[in-house]
């Protein structure tokens, strides 16, 4: 609290007009503010970050707008690279999901029209009448070729024409019953090409199938190799080869082996 005390004339007279002790008392706040203010200045200088003014605050902004704006237009084009690597794979995904589709549908023809239970008993049943007629031919040929063989070696030896007209009559019956036999080649004709409509069938679809991954080229990759599983007795039986089988041995290679 501030004291006020009396003025002497003799103080006045050689010190002059003092200010009042109110008026120092008023001063001092705005001093210590000053004093406060410098101090912070100071702080920030040692810092390195004193504030700036003027048309360097504008710089620092212009500055930081442009390097915001470049980090953002980095981003974008990143963005916009990783959309277009986007569609390309749903472009893909979408050929991938059209082929997988296709083949579902040649898979379901097939097992529709050629690998059901009914289509599969019928391809059976008409390789087995092959077999069997076949057989039943074969059979009726050799019998009528031994009692052929019979009749005409009886015929040399009878005397009487009665006898002979008889056994020419056997023999001309055997013939036409060999003649009978042979039909089961127009037979065994018309139930193979009922068993190759359906592997034509089977294959244009399996064909269908190959060419939608790529073709016959494609597929050869993923073919795994060929292992023979057979014993060495079953390696033996191959039966017989065609004309154009590699290692077919012709009539003239089997003789050379006489000479």
């Amino acid at each position: 609290m501030a004291i006020h005390r009396k003025r002497f004339r003799v103080e006045e007279a050689i010190v002059g007009e003092m200010p009042s002790p109110e008026m120092i008392e008023e001063a001092a706040p705005i001093h210590s503010e000053i004093m406060a203010e410098l101090r912070a200045i100071r702080a920030q200088m040692a810092k390195g970050t004193v504030p700036l003014s003027g048309s360097a605050a504008m710089a620092a902004i212009d500055a930081s707008t442009a390097h915001e704006l470049s980090e953002a237009r980095t981003m974008l084009d990143t963005y916009r690279a990783q959309i277009e690597q986007c569609e390309k794979l749903k472009v893909e995904l979408d050929l991938i999901h059209d082929a997988i589709d296709r083949t579902k549908r040649e898979i379901a023809t097939l097992h529709g029209k050629s690998f059901d239970g009914g289509e599969m008993a019928k391809v059976n049943g008409e390789l087995g009448a092959v077999v069997g007629g076949t057989e039943q031919a074969t059979q009726q040929i050799l019998e009528a070729a031994e009692s052929i063989d019979q009749a005409a070696s009886a015929m040399s030896k009878v005397q009487s024409a009665d006898q002979q007209k008889r056994l020419a009559d056997d023999i001309q019956e055997r013939v036409i019953s060999i003649f009978e036999a042979c039909n089961f080649q127009d037979l065994t004709g018309q139930r193979i090409s009922k068993v190759m409509t359906t592997m034509k069938f089977i294959e244009q679809h399996i064909n269908a199938m190959m060419e939608i991954w790529g073709g016959v080229d494609a597929i050869k990759a993923h073919v795994p190799a060929p292992a023979d599983t057979r014993s060495e007795d079953e390696k033996l039986l191959n039966g017989p080869k065609l004309a154009g089988d590699v290692g077919h041995a012709s009539q003239d290679d089997i003789d050379a082996l006489f000479d």
